[in-house]
């Protein structure tokens, strides 16, 4: 804590400085979040201080994008940092190196090939997608042919998922054998060159068609159950990380007014838990991510549709996760008044549970940067990735200044 304190004030030391020669930008925002279900508890009692600072010389820019916040519920101050990199621009590349954000792909709502910055899901996927990306220690090189980008990314240490804690409403259901069972910290990756990570791109972007081509050799973002049976008719977990390789593309066309968008990864050996001990409970198989999606204006209304399927190849039927995974969303807009009032809904429904995540809200622009935004989270089913927290659904308030 104290460090990171005085890394805040020596950035604000530096603005102090050189505030000629900074441009700075960020928001100011207040969040509540309450339970419906019981008697309106608070569950985001929340209020944030992001501040972006930009500074520029020559072919040298500096990107630090500190964030500040502070919970009405436990009294903590957390102070972050974001992002914090410099760009170092050529004539032909740019070459970023930093803690930063890396975004790929094509999907809204749903990480696909958006793979390469980790995710923090302690507050599931309710808060906006960039506070939901983690920055990551990384070098990123881009180099330019006309409409055609090559990106390389280095990673230089692992940074795994943070998941919720387990008081938390957010903890999702684990299927665990019924016997007693034990379950052992997770068995960190070491920090050491062999086993950073490696990711590459090719994007092209023209007048009739856009696409990606990407390959990385990565780590999973979560650990697999290895399940150990012991003597004594107890069972003993550990969790434990493993190398996942993939390739992937996206490609977006727009056709007479409609966008047409597509993405997938192919996922080499992932770990998938199996009701069989004898292989420790685990599983390698391939398996395969993809979306198609739709997004058109009707009538001054966006609409945006996608389906998502994920398949596991050589499937056995032990395996705990089906072999096909089915999800569509769909995302309705439309701004009044000038734009200064827009309504949006937008919806996951999962195929196989049945469940669903409703998300409908108001934004309304009360003045120049300043913003207000009521909405509810609503869970429907009785289990699956949204059904488990059927008992979460939350009405929420946000307000917000950017400057």
């Amino acid at each position: 804590m104290i460090k990171r304190t005085l890394l805040i004030l020596l950035i604000v030391a530096m603005s102090l400085m050189l505030n000629a020669q900074f441009k700075q930008r960020g928001f100011v925002q207040t969040y509540l979040g309450a339970l419906i279900e019981q008697d309106c508890k608070y569950s985001v009692l929340q209020n944030t201080f992001d501040w972006r600072l930009d500074y520029g010389k020559g072919n040298v820019s500096l990107y630090v994008n500190p964030v500040f916040n502070y919970s009405g519920l436990n009294k903590n101050l957390d102070i972050g940092m974001r992002q914090a990199y410099f760009d170092i621009y050529f004539d032909n590349f740019d070459l970023r190196i930093g803690k930063q954000q890396i975004i790929w792909g094509k999907a809204d709502g749903v990480f696909i090939t958006d793979v390469i910055s980790p995710r923090d899901l302690s507050e599931f996927i309710l808060p906006e997608f960039e506070e939901i990306r983690i920055g990551i220690n990384a070098v990123k090189l881009d180099y330019y042919l006309g409409n055609s980008t090559l990106e390389a990314v280095w990673i230089p240490t692992f940074q795994p998922t943070i998941s919720p804690e387990q008081s938390s409403i957010w903890f999702p259901e684990m299927e665990l054998p019924s016997i007693p069972t034990t379950i052992e910290p997770t068995i960190e990756v070491e920090k050491k060159l062999s086993e950073s990570e490696l990711a590459f791109k090719y994007s092209y972007l023209g007048n009739a068609i856009d696409y990606e081509l990407m390959a990385a050799y990565l780590w999973d973002d979560n650990p697999a159950m290895h399940i150990y049976p012991q003597p004594d008719s107890t069972i003993l977990i550990k969790p434990e990380y493993h190398r996942l390789p993939l390739v992937g593309a996206s490609f977006s066309k727009s056709i007479l007014g409609a966008v047409i968008r597509g993405e997938g990864a192919y996922y080499f050996d992932k770990k998938f838990s199996a009701e069989d001990f004898s292989v420790n409970g685990i599983k390698e198989k391939d398996y395969a991510h993809h979306l198609i999606g739709y997004d058109h204006n009707w009538f001054g209304v966006n609409v945006g549709f996608q389906f998502i399927q994920e398949y596991i190849l050589d499937y056995e039927d032990d395996i705990r996760n089906d072999e096909f995974s089915s999800t569509m969303t769909f995302l309705v807009t439309e701004d009044f008044l000038r734009e200064t009032l827009q309504i949006e809904f937008f919806t996951y429904y999962g195929i196989n549970n049945e469940d669903a995540l409703l998300r409908p809200k108001v934004v309304y622009n009360l003045a120049d940067g300043f913003e207000t935004q009521l909405g509810t989270n609503i869970f429907v089913g009785e289990k699956g990735n949204f059904g488990q927290y059927d008992e979460n659904d939350m009405i929420f308030l946000k307000v917000r200044y950017n400057f």
